[in-house]
């Protein structure tokens, strides 16, 4: 057959010169077009074009949407002569405003024998010419509040210091806030900065009516939603009571209280501004921390009336303990030694009866080292192992390396009370990344009767605590040379409300801190 037969007998046939001669199908080229605009990958579309240029209209789309994702569906392809076109859906998703659909088409033209897009600004949109822009026009509806337990508004301004530190406020948005929370933000406009309000941003905010403009024209509109308020577990009286109780203290001081049976965080209180130590303070818990120490070993088989010693000194690994004021009480009860918060008591029996890895497994059960997620910033707890002897000794009555918050601590009062460690918070409606934990079978009860008689004949005696108060003081040392500073703890529960306070650099908890949450008590 001559070469004249070929082309007359492809001519006869139309369309199959084209597909003898042509690399490829328009489908196929479409398809490849289509894939790398959703993409977002402009070299591997600008390489199915006939005539190579930039595809800026793209990039700016992207931008003055705040297009997350592109979703490009592609219809029933007609061709003929040549030239070929395949109409599209194009859905695309905008940061914080919503998902806009519109139809478009995708020319496509045979070039060196291969199929390739014939790009025109009508690719991108029907309506798009030379040099238009898209952009949007937005309509925010009014935020929402942030309350407390009872419902009251606590972002207007007027709730006191420790709670506008929880709440935060609101600020202009920078550059950088708008490319963080996309294209219907405007620069200048008013965002939280700092606590709930920035943590829920979206959430107080809503969504705004929007209007999608090119070149000045509104090409389609998505309404908006309205803010959902925050509501905190904060009780107002609990808050109160707080307040009056750090007041008249000279010494920065923070409390936390919890609601035991649930992890809802009622009152947080600084008497001084700045750092949050309520919440990220990193403190050697000290004594209290004989209580995890406690849980330990009853799960491990002690019982309170067991017979212990509490000699005015102790070695373990190498490390000469004390107790404080250089005590000594001789041949006593587990209960009483734990009454009377003796450091050589502890430190051996951890050694003995616990080990390293107990004493961080029991540590972790309520709380230590578990991430937090209340709401707002918060610090979580810390308790490395034990490196050795001495460190586990130190451990044992909350010195070493260990750090905790007075939140970190109202959560093991809370524990303790309630039998169960739950993960604090400050929005009970957040989901939690750490799991409920109960406290082995039967300590619940023993420790109570433990933490009962810190206040009637322990260290808590005199600090005026009301009746039904459990708790535990703790004198915790910081800092370098002979003679060291101490915070002043105490932590401790009444009927279903837990409590840790603290007192920097207060002297001892039984006579510095422990008074304060009596007031507090009383103040309920």
């Amino acid at each position: 057959m001559s070469v004249s037969a070929v082309l007359v007998a492809g001519a006869a046939g139309g369309g199959a010169y084209y597909l003898l001669r042509t690399r490829g199908t328009p489908a196929e080229t479409a398809q490849r077009f289509a894939a790398a605009w959703q993409a977002g990958d402009k070299a591997a579309m600008t390489a199915e074009l006939a005539t190579p240029q930039q595809l800026t209209a793209y990039d700016q789309q992207r931008s003055a949407l705040g297009v997350e994702s592109a979703t490009v569906k592609l219809g029933r392809i007609t061709e003929g002569d040549g030239r070929a076109r395949v109409p599209y859906t194009a859905t695309l998703a905008l940061k914080n405003i919503g998902s806009w659909s519109y139809d478009g088409q995708i020319d496509l033209v045979v070039a060196d024998r291969t199929w390739k897009v014939d790009w025109r600004p009508t690719a991108l949109h029907p309506q798009l010419t030379q040099g238009a822009t898209f952009a949007v026009k937005t309509n925010w509806p009014q935020r929402a509040a942030i309350t407390d337990a009872d419902g009251g508004r606590i972002d207007g301004g007027t709730s006191g210091g420790s709670v506008q530190q929880l709440v935060g406020y609101l600020d202009k948005a920078t550059k950088k806030d708008v490319a963080k929370l996309g294209s219907s933000y405007k620069t200048g406009q008013a965002i939280g900065r700092g606590g709930l309000q920035e943590t829920f941003q979206k959430r107080l905010a809503g969504t705004p009516t929007t209007q999608i403009q090119l070149g000045g024209k509104t090409l389609g509109t998505i309404e908006g939603t309205g803010g959902k308020p925050v509501e905190t577990s904060l009780a107002p009286r609990a808050q109160a009571a707080a307040v009056a109780a750090v007041k008249g203290v000279e010494k920065p001081t923070s409390m936390v209280a919890i609601r035991a049976s649930t992890g809802e965080i009622l009152a947080v209180v600084n008497n001084q501004g700045g750092f949050n130590r309520a919440l990220d303070g990193r403190y050697a818990p000290g004594s209290t921390f004989k209580a995890v120490t406690a849980i330990g070993l009853l799960a491990a088989g002690m019982s309170p009336a067991d017979k212990v010693t509490c000699p005015m000194y102790a070695t373990v690994g190498g490390m000469k303990i004390r107790n404080s004021e250089k005590e000594e009480f001789g041949s006593l009860s587990f209960l009483d030694s734990f009454a009377h918060s003796c450091n050589t008591t502890f430190a051996p029996l951890a050694e003995q009866r616990l080990g390293a890895d107990k004493l961080l497994k029991t540590a972790e059960a309520v709380g230590f080292n578990q991430p937090l997620n209340i709401g707002v910033p918060a610090t979580k707890a810390s308790f490395p192992r034990a490196q050795s002897d001495a460190e586990l000794a130190a451990e044992s009555f909350g010195q070493a390396r260990i750090t905790a918050s007075p939140l970190s601590m109202a959560s093991v009062a809370a524990a303790i009370a309630d039998g169960t460690w739950r993960p604090p918070t400050l929005v009970p409606s957040l989901k939690q990344k750490a799991e409920d934990q109960a406290l082995p079978k039967g300590v619940k009860e023993q420790l109570h009767g433990m933490m009962a008689a810190v206040v009637s004949k322990g260290t808590a005696r005199s600090s005026g605590l009301p009746a039904g108060t459990y708790g535990k003081t703790g004198t915790a040392e910081f800092g370098t040379g002979e003679k060291l500073d101490t915070h002043a703890w105490f932590m401790g529960f009444k009927g279903d409300v837990a409590f840790a306070v603290v007192v920097e650099g207060g002297g001892t908890g039984g006579k510095v801190a422990a008074p304060v949450a009596a007031t507090f008590l009383k103040g309920l």
